[in-house]
């Protein structure tokens, strides 16, 4: 095979499309939400002028969550056009899934003791227990912060059916999950697709949609071994994106990045300015 055919499929361009949407929409909430949470501060009040002040960071932080929730259920929807009802709940279940399963759990102990050397690396199938995690975060993320922010969209109608005080524990536990969900991301989630030895400089797998059959071999060896034995790798083999689109993937995917750290940065700089206001 040529050299620029050894790319192995592995994200289909409406996934692609879809973790993009992602990327801007949870951006946007970021920006205009730290916005909001440090407008008493002159960094906080720069985020919000391309928005028009505190008023117009708070009203696209609202649109912006909406289109969130939106595309939440619609996602859902889909899943459920996906499940192949006829061998309920057994096709929930298998190496193409994205539901945790017991080969996970041990995939995770065996990773543990591999950092230690006290174990074998463990060998994982199309998807390892950690892009697991980072998938499944996204929704009890979101049911947290979707049902404390619907209840914050409009306080004085949701005061008609709950007391006050609960929407001041929506408020905090809205921060604090968002605040949580941008740490995650920001730290953990860009080290492990982006800077870990095997992945450095940039993993372009999620915008090109492919990776390397060498590397898939040693991040996914048992996906590969599947394939190959179900006569399928071949099929699965597609040409190299084109120079100009990946190096548009690297710009792109580092202007997410560094903003990204910035956030985080200066919101951590900023949280004692915070205080003493």
């Amino acid at each position: 095979m040529a050299a620029n055919q050894r790319r192995l499929k592995r994200f289909s361009a409406g996934q692609r499309l879809w973790h993009f949407a992602l990327i801007i929409l949870f951006l946007t909430m970021g920006v205009t939400g730290l916005a909001w949470m440090f407008i008493e501060t002159a960094w906080g009040r720069s985020l919000a002028a391309p928005f028009g002040g505190w008023q117009g960071v708070l009203y696209w932080h609202r649109i912006a969550g909406l289109i969130f929730l939106f595309g939440f259920v619609s996602h859902i929807l889909y899943l459920l056009t996906r499940v192949d009802w006829s061998r309920f709940p057994g096709s929930l279940f298998g190496p193409e899934t994205i539901v945790y399963q017991w080969v996970d759990v041990k995939g995770f102990v065996q990773h543990f003791l591999w950092i230690f050397g006290l174990a074998e690396a463990p060998r994982f199938d199309r998807w390892s227990w950690w892009e697991k995690f980072d998938y499944w975060a996204v929704w009890w993320g979101l049911i947290i912060v979707g049902v404390t922010g619907l209840m914050l969209y409009d306080p004085v109608l949701s005061s008609d059916f709950m007391p006050g005080w609960l929407l001041n524990v929506a408020l905090w536990v809205h921060r604090i999950e968002a605040v949580l969900a941008m740490g995650h991301i920001f730290t953990v989630h860009f080290y492990v697709e982006h800077f870990r030895p095997t992945a450095l400089p940039f993993n372009a797998a999620m915008f090109d949609g492919t990776m390397d059959l060498d590397h898939a071999r040693e991040e996914h060896p048992e996906w590969v071994a599947r394939l190959e034995r179900e006569g399928r790798l071949e099929a699965a083999m597609v040409p190299e994106p084109p120079v100009p689109l990946r190096i548009l993937y690297f710009m792109g995917g580092y202007a997410i990045i560094a903003l990204g750290l910035f956030l985080l940065v200066f919101a951590l700089l900023n949280v004692g300015a915070l205080t003493l206001l």
